[in-house]
């Protein structure tokens, strides 16, 4: 650890600078008690300070993350905020945001309060705690917004579950208006998800898997859209996967809706018909999570919603689970995938290198963008800013193996994959905190 830094020879961006344009600079950055002091080129060394040469490296701000689960307290096998962490900086992630399906849930002050000392004692990077919506996520009684907001959320949500009343969902949202806290919404309408295991089409039907039905989701997305609307509250929508919620999105944004939306990096990659069939003719649960990999043409729609501008940010929805638990029938695994140490490389291998997406828009849909949901700054390598930064080889391909993630589960579809853009350093508050 040292809080004298200096990182000589750096590539990066001018808008990422604060300036306009994406034309490639090169600079070197000064680091002074956790913030960047000075940018400029040529800068000499000074006594005392660690120097890092970046040649052919991007220097970029630290990601942010809108949406993890850390399982700490009560799922420590799976992840707790440490091996969290540690999986977040190896991403190049400096801040991330927590969901509240915890045991005990994060719907109690007290709660909040053990996820921010644990983090400040533990953790590698910023981890923002979300509180719950509803006591115990049955959604049946709205939690205390402005007292979990007191303790630490930064914004309100029950992942994990779709709130199911109507009311309960309206009382939330005016609720969360009052308290300025941004509502995150898992959109899920339980009668139309119908306990399945994968998405509603050929695939479930062939393999004789109840289906999770595509509207499910959307009636919730039309839902939430309408009562922001209706009572003036933020609302983001969590994980989109559907070509109907994207339509729906799309248009309330038009009509000048307070709402937002992510999506994850494997609901653009792939789709239900890459889910593999494992030796003994099942299919494999490492590619189950909820919202599930949806229709090819939802895949696409998802595509053209981040091209165009509709999705604001990218989020893993990193969701730890155990091997054991992952090798169980399809049907009786648990949800989620990890994806915090191969987002960035997704993103730029299958979006950047390809010419679809700028590196500039995609830095900004894994930093400033997704901070903004939260009104927490980041994004930008600024004289006096936080030194939340991160040096990323783009030239030089790697592979993804089951030994390659710092997380405490390995339970990602996307072993096997080689990609570009693997993290070399990050840098939180000016500490190293991750070298390859």
């Amino acid at each position: 650890m040292s809080t004298k830094l200096l990182i000589k020879h750096a590539k990066t961006l001018s808008a990422l600078l604060g300036k306009s344009g994406e034309a490639e600079v090169i600079i070197d950055v000064r680091i002074r008690d956790g913030r960047i002091s000075e940018i400029g080129q040529a800068l000499a060394s000074q006594d005392g300070e660690h120097c890092i040469d970046a040649t052919g490296l991007f220097l970029s701000p630290g990601l942010f993350d809108p949406q993890v689960h850390f399982r700490e307290p009560g799922m420590e096998y799976k992840e707790d905020i440490a091996s969290g962490s540690r999986a977040a900086v190896k991403g190049g992630f400096t801040a991330v945001v927590s969901m509240p399906n915890t045991s005990p849930v994060a719907d109690h002050p007290d709660v909040i309060t053990f996820m921010v000392n644990r983090a400040r004692d533990t953790a590698l990077c910023k981890v923002y705690p979300t509180g719950a919506l509803s006591k115990g996520l049955a959604g049946e009684i709205v939690t205390d917004f402005a007292a979990l907001r007191a303790a630490g959320a930064v914004a309100i949500t029950d992942d994990g579950k779709g709130v199911q009343r109507d009311a309960i969902f309206y009382q939330a949202m005016q609720q969360a208006k009052l308290a300025d806290l941004v509502i995150l919404d898992h959109s899920e309408d339980e009668t139309r998800s119908n306990h399945g295991a994968i998405h509603a089409g050929k695939v479930s039907q062939q393999y004789g898997i109840r289906g999770i039905g595509a509207d499910s989701e959307s009636v919730h997305v039309a839902r939430g859209c309408q009562m922001s609307e209706a009572t003036g509250a933020r609302y983001h929508v969590l994980h989109v996967s559907t070509k109907a919620s994207i339509d729906i999105i799309r248009a309330a944004k038009q009509a000048g809706v307070r709402v937002t939306v992510e999506v994850s990096p494997h609901h653009l990659l792939l789709c239900d018909e890459d889910i593999p069939e494992k030796a003994d003719g099942t299919l494999d649960a490492n590619w189950k999570m909820n919202p599930p990999l949806r229709s090819r043409a939802d895949m696409l729609a998802c595509q053209q919603a981040l091209l165009d501008g509709t999705i604001d940010a990218i989020a893993t929805d990193h969701a730890p689970h155990s091997p054991a638990e992952k090798a169980l029938p399809i049907e009786q695994a648990p949800f989620g995938i990890i994806g915090l140490e191969t987002a960035f490389p997704l993103m730029y291998s299958h979006f950047v290198r390809s010419g679809k997406l700028s590196l500039g828009a995609c830095i900004e849909l894994m930093s400033r963008n997704a901070g903004q949901i939260f009104n927490i700054e980041c994004g930008r390598i600024l004289d006096g800013s936080a030194a939340d930064l991160v040096l990323f080889d783009l030239e030089t391909p790697f592979a993804i193996t089951p030994d390659f993630f710092a997380s405490r589960s390995q339970n990602s579809p996307f072993v096997g994959h080689t990609l570009y853009g693997k993290t070399c350093y990050t840098f939180s508050d000016g500490n190293l905190v991750y070298q390859a």
